[in-house]
């Protein structure tokens, strides 16, 4: 343990000698009321979340991202960028070491120590907290302003949300199937009133059977997802596990949902799950499942 505590020490040292005098001139208050103090244009940024990274590259700065996190995997260039560590477990260690001028992170994942050790050895520290698609898309507008690339930042918002315009316009009138997010199965967790997926879920042309709960990921009891009876299930699945069909029809009382029964079931990629641009990809998906017809 001293010698991790050392070697830390003479990482700092190094970081604060070569890296840190006159890279701040501006500052912004991130999505918590933080003032950071930021560099005029940085270089060398490290993502803490796998959609920090996917939004950066969206407001084509990859060549600025020097690390990232454990399961990165869009665009698939971010793959090769080094990664310190997970989500809840970034190696302060491994950061200083790759001397960013700017750490990206997120509230609702990354560890507020993690947060405080960085600022201690005067990095700068930008904190997004995402709520809700509208959320997504102001936090994609303060990342690029604290990259210094505010312009870059409202053109691709207006790209996306012609694309969200034009999803919504496509499925406009058809019929709005029931949907339930199974985030996982035992206990049922699932999407309620705050989460982007509820969003992503009305513009796509369907209703979340849970939208009415006013928590973001709401437990609830298998009782309670027969009593609303959702006509389609949406389960995720992709490279880092997920949930199918016969996940569910394992365990009891999932076979007496007629949704399970009827394999009434769609199926998106982890993309759905991550508050970035591709949410954006995964909501024009989700709308051409549920509705194919005007595709």
């Amino acid at each position: 343990m001293q010698t991790l505590f050392k070697r830390v020490a003479v990482l700092i040292g190094l970081y604060l000698l070569v890296c840190a005098p006159g890279l701040a001139s501006r500052e912004l208050k991130d999505e918590l009321g933080r003032r950071v103090t930021l560099p005029d244009n940085p270089e060398r940024v490290v993502c803490l979340a796998p959609s920090l990274t996917e939004t950066v590259y969206a407001l084509g700065l990859g060549a600025v991202v020097v690390g990232v996190t454990d399961f990165t995997d869009y665009p698939s260039e971010a793959k090769t960028k080094p990664s310190v560590g997970g989500l809840t477990d970034a190696s302060l260690e491994k950061i200083i070491s790759l001397h960013p001028d700017l750490v990206l992170a997120m509230a609702e994942i990354n560890r507020e120590e993690t947060v405080d050790q960085l600022e201690h050895v005067a990095i700068p520290v930008y904190v997004v907290s995402p709520q809700a698609l509208q959320g997504i898309m102001a936090s994609i507008q303060h990342i690029g302003d604290a990259l210094n690339r505010t312009s870059d930042a409202v053109k691709l918002l207006k790209r996306l949300e012609e694309q969200r315009t034009a999803v919504v316009a496509r499925v406009k009138g058809l019929p709005r199937p029931k949907v339930l997010v199974v985030v996982w199965y035992d206990p049922v967790i699932t999407a309620g009133s705050k989460s982007f997926i509820t969003d992503v879920i009305s513009a796509a042309g369907a209703e979340s059977v849970t939208a009415d709960m006013p928590q973001a990921w709401p437990q609830i009891s298998l009782e309670e997802v027969l009593r609303r009876a959702p006509d389609r299930l949406l389960l995720v699945r992709g490279a880092h596990g997920g949930i199918t069909r016969e996940d569910l029809k394992a365990h009891s009382g999932w076979e007496q949902l007629e949704a399970v029964r009827d394999n009434h079931v769609i199926y998106m990629d982890e993309r759905l799950f991550h508050p970035s641009p591709v949410v954006s990809d995964a909501l024009e998906q989700l709308a051409e499942k549920l509705h194919p017809e005007v595709f």
